[in-house]
């Protein structure tokens, strides 16, 4: 496929060799493994093996095909690459996929969907988390982050699905701080969740529905309480020039004024399309970790622009790849995500060559494992990391031949390549057989429920959307 790269003979992170501690609890062997380099750049290494054990890459290695191991995954002709991370999601949402299209963002929310998120019960929750975990985990998708309400399900939902999760409580002002308190709650009460694959984030919904003073509350919580930021931002150029008018700052001047540019637990902004050129120093001078979350395909709907991806890559922000919720992107597909980031970057800076096949696969890896703030246990596939891996299947006709394997996975390949999906060693799906959730029964209760969960006879919404 592409050609060999050298590889160090395999050891444990302790110096000993893959087989000198018993069988391996999984072994992957044949496989062409995405790794990254010193220099964090993409390479390949062809007819690999990775050795697995306690739920931790042990080795990536040419030397192992032989070894002992619980389970052995024949991977000839795949690729092994790092599982890709949903880096802002509602999970929830997929109940309401393809029920309010082709309308700009404030009929989208008043007019549809926040008059319908005002019906959700907890088994709404639970039964749309369910279906899009399974929806992800068939995409290749091994850790998501979420920002809804009545998250205590979704969170049973990823210990049963085995996916891993960054999870916030979502609130706005006009809970009053009860809202705030309950976000708090949550983050502290599920933190370490689900046998360690559960981290929790303090959710204000967005600047535009959390005050300031509420903003400042929540970055003193989260410095008080270890706790990293999860929040909508400049989601768009027309909610910067309204706070702008009403306020004299942008919306990331008003989240350095709360303080949250500070937080050393870091601060995730989803979207970002609005962010301009007089943010870039502010974040740049953020003493806290902050990164962006992108996704194209909701932005192509409401006609936003896009993330200035290449700027906020000038002053070192991560930006991770995301597919916002199904209600607005119809999908949870990182896989497109990836291809038109790639794409919408090239026609927005007029330029082919950015950003590259190699440079969307680092996004979808690297940075978006530290835009979830687990650069340092996930995003890569070296020893030590946690096994949160996926097999390609390239055989097919739209992926054949491969002259340029990055850009086969970016531009050719789709989720539905995606044989099997491992996480924390799990096998949750092999061979395209989802192993953990029970899809039709979801579906069916879900559609049961779809009725009353689309009712807008009442005339309530959960909020106002007036940016």
């Amino acid at each position: 496929m592409t050609p060999s790269v050298p590889v160090p003979s395999a050891t444990t992170p302790s110096g000993t060799t893959p087989s000198a501690a018993g069988p391996a609890d999984l072994l992957i062997t044949g496989c062409t493994a995405l790794v990254h380099d010193e220099h964090e750049e993409i390479a390949f290494v062809e007819d690999a093996s990775i050795v697995v054990r306690g739920g931790v890459i042990e080795a990536v290695t040419r030397e192992a095909r032989l070894a002992d191991a619980a389970l052995r995954i024949d991977a000839r002709g795949q690729v092994a690459m790092p599982g890709l991370i949903n880096c802002h999601t509602h999970t929830p949402m997929v109940a309401l996929r393809g029920i309010a299209e082709d309308l700009p963002a404030e009929e989208w929310f008043n007019d549809l969907i926040w008059p319908i998120e005002s019906n959700l019960t907890e088994r709404d929750v639970e039964l749309g988390a369910r279906l899009a975990c399974a929806e992800m985990i068939r995409g290749g998708v091994t850790c998501f982050a979420d920002h809804y309400f009545s998250m205590d399900a979704v969170a049973a939902v990823v210990g049963e699905s085995g996916l891993r999760a960054h999870l916030g409580e979502a609130f706005f002002s006009s809970q009053g701080a009860e809202g705030r308190e309950r976000s708090l709650e949550f983050a502290l009460r599920q933190r370490g969740g689900a046998g360690g694959r559960i981290t929790t984030a303090l959710a204000p919904h967005a600047p535009y529905t959390v005050n300031a003073a509420d903003l400042a509350a929540t970055a003193a919580l989260a410095r008080e309480h270890g706790l990293p930021v999860h929040l909508h931002a400049a989601e768009s150029r027309g909610q910067t020039d309204t706070s702008l008018a009403r306020y004299g700052r942008t919306p990331i001047e008003i989240l350095q004024r709360a303080g949250l540019l500070d937080n050393e637990p870091g601060l995730l902004i989803a979207h970002g399309t609005g962010i301009v050129e007089r943010d870039l120093p502010v974040l740049a001078g953020a003493s806290g970790p902050v990164a962006v979350a992108t996704a194209p395909r909701g932005y192509l709907k409401f006609a936003w622009g896009p993330t200035p991806v290449r700027a906020l890559r000038e002053i070192g922000v991560p930006v991770g790849l995301a597919t916002d919720g199904a209600a607005s992107n119809n999908s949870l597909d990182v896989w497109e995500s990836m291809a038109l980031t790639s794409l919408v970057q090239k026609s927005t800076e007029g330029d082919p060559r950015w950003l590259t096949s190699r440079q969307a696969l680092h996004h979808a890896t690297l940075q978006s494992a530290r835009a979830v703030g687990l650069g340092e246990r996930i995003g890569s596939l070296a020893p030590g990391r946690r096994a949160d891996i996926v097999l390609v299947d390239l055989s097919g006709p739209h992926t054949q031949p491969v002259h340029d394997l990055a850009a086969t996975l970016v531009h050719s390949a789709r989720s539905g390549d995606v044989t099997t999906t491992i996480v924390d060693g799990r096998v949750l799906m092999r061979d395209r057989e989802l192993l953990t959730l029970d899809l039709p029964a979801t579906v069916a209760e879900l559609g049961e429920r779809l009725p009353a969960l689309v009712d807008r006879g009442h005339g309530r919404r959960i909020q106002e959307y007036d940016t």
